[in-house]
């Protein structure tokens, strides 16, 4: 009779402890893509109180985002080698620690710094929650319903950024946007203190330093000189000399993975997995996508039809509650329509939705001209990256999954960076050859010539997902 009430009992502790570890994954995964986001509305009061210039406040966003681009790799493979666990716990750390010091901030020295930190915490947590998916969660069925929560998450983080920190700035203060963190990264911590396993990774640990040095530096050099394009031009040598120097180190990394590192920081291995390289290089394209659709659609609401930051939020928030939806149930659809059906379904969405998109302007309106073409886009969202996500990581050995969690996530956040500032160009060079460049009508004409380029990486996203491998089933 003990035997009989004791498996039962045993599989609802089991059955409780994946659900809090997702909750756990989810919210971490949550907190980093929403940090990315929510501080852009606050921008204007935090350069109006700490007396930031115009180029230096640009690098409150950039700060975060090129130490989160170019240190995930790095992440990912500490994950590896300490386990996730570990990883995770000082991840939410130092990204709670550092969201206080930035809230605290007395100048922009100490802010600035300290949003670099918190994109380091970002790059340790945002891998190691793939890896604790890859490996908590090894059933197919299971995996995908994860990663179908996990890319949900992310997804209403960049949404809610631009929402909440209307809110939290007009209510409250800037400062709130960092602080509010605090106590979030502290109750994450205790949970993933209590139901995460701590699992030591069997052999002696490697960290490769020299692919690590190459590697991150290769990134966050190619990252940095892409960002000053708009800026600077795509000739000038702001932008050549860190691009140039950023693809020498990168080529340099690659021959270090090969023919050096005795355990590589990226094994070149993992590629010969047909899912982890095709997938791979559609996260990039994804990217790219991603940022069309949440960046420009938001300009447009605030710059064309004349929106608060607040009501543009707001404007995007039916796109936001069509991509949840979706994407949770992509996990129960894919195993039935299959990763290439799924994506290609999703890419033509894609091309519907952002062709839409190109056709609006200052005399569209929001319901005809911007609430149709995001919801189309955000269902195919909701589609794509998700199952992009699983068939990324679900053939790769359990050893290296942090690590593959890791490329996928510097593939994408490097798709979403080189996006950004190269759709950022054509849209400012198409406003710039109007006699009235800021103009509502000069900027939407940029805007257009922006998600029709959108439209062209989802031919690309379609045409890689043809060299997906066959879903397995088990």
């Amino acid at each position: 009779m003990t035997g009989i009430r004791t498996e039962p009992a045993r599989a609802g502790r089991n059955t409780d402890r994946g659900r809090l570890v997702l909750a756990l994954v989810c919210a971490s995964q949550f907190m980093v893509i929403l940090d990315s986001a929510i501080v852009n509305v606050a921008l204007p009061s935090v350069g109006a109180e700490l007396r930031f210039t115009p180029t230096g406040l640009a690098w409150v966003v950039n700060g975060y985002l090129l130490t989160f681009a170019g240190l995930m790799l790095l992440g990912g493979r500490v994950a590896d080698v300490v386990g996730p666990r570990r990883v995770l716990l000082a991840g939410l750390a130092l990204f709670s620690a550092a969201s206080l010091v930035g809230g605290l901030a007395p100048n922009p020295g100490v802010l600035v710094v300290a949003r670099g930190a918190q994109g380091v915490g970002a790059a340790l947590m945002a891998p190691a929650t793939l890896a604790v998916i890859n490996t908590g969660f090894p059933e197919s069925r299971s995996r995908a319903r994860a990663f179908g929560a996990w890319s949900a998450a992310g997804g209403i983080g960049g949404m809610a950024g631009a929402l909440a920190g209307g809110v939290i700035t007009t209510g409250l203060s800037w400062r709130w946007v960092f602080l509010v963190n605090v106590p979030i990264g502290v109750l994450l911590i205790a949970v993933a203190a209590t139901s995460l396993p701590a699992v030591r990774p069997p052999g002696r640990p490697s960290l490769d330093l020299a692919g690590a040095i190459t590697g991150t530096a290769g990134l966050a050099a190619v990252i940095h000189g892409v960002m000053r394009a708009a800026d600077h031009g795509w000739r000038s040598g702001w932008v050549v000399g860190p691009v140039a120097a950023g693809v020498l180190l990168l080529v340099a990394f690659t021959v270090v993975q090969a023919r050096v590192a005795a355990r590589p920081l990226v094994p070149l291995r993992l590629f010969a997995v047909r899912g982890v390289a095709v997938g791979t290089g559609m996260l990039v394209l994804f990217g790219g996508v991603a940022i069309a659709m949440w960046y420009f659609t938001s300009l447009l609401l605030q710059n064309v039809l004349g929106y608060s930051a607040l009501w543009a939020g707001l404007g995007q928030t039916p796109a936001a509650v069509a991509f949840l939806l979706v994407a949770r149930a992509a996990a129960g659809l894919l195993p039935r329509l299959g990763a290439r059906r799924s994506i290609l379904a999703g890419a033509a969405l894609f091309l519907v939705g952002f062709g839409w998109l190109a056709r609006a302007d200052a005399g569209t309106g929001y319901l005809p001209g911007v609430l149709g073409p995001t919801l189309l886009v955000a269902v195919g969202i909701g589609l794509v990256f998700p199952t992009v996500m699983a068939v990324t990581t679900a053939d790769a050995p359990e050893r290296d999954a942090g690590v593959v969690g890791g490329v996928a996530t510097t593939a994408n956040q490097v798709g979403s960076s080189i996006g950004l500032a190269v759709l950022a160009t054509v849209a400012s060079a198409v406003s710039a050859a109007d006699r009235h460049p800021s103009s509502p009508a000069a900027l939407a004409a940029g805007y257009d010539r922006v998600f029709l380029a959108a439209a062209g990486l989802a031919v690309g996203i379609a045409l890689l997902s043809v060299l997906l491998p066959r879903p397995t089933r088990d």
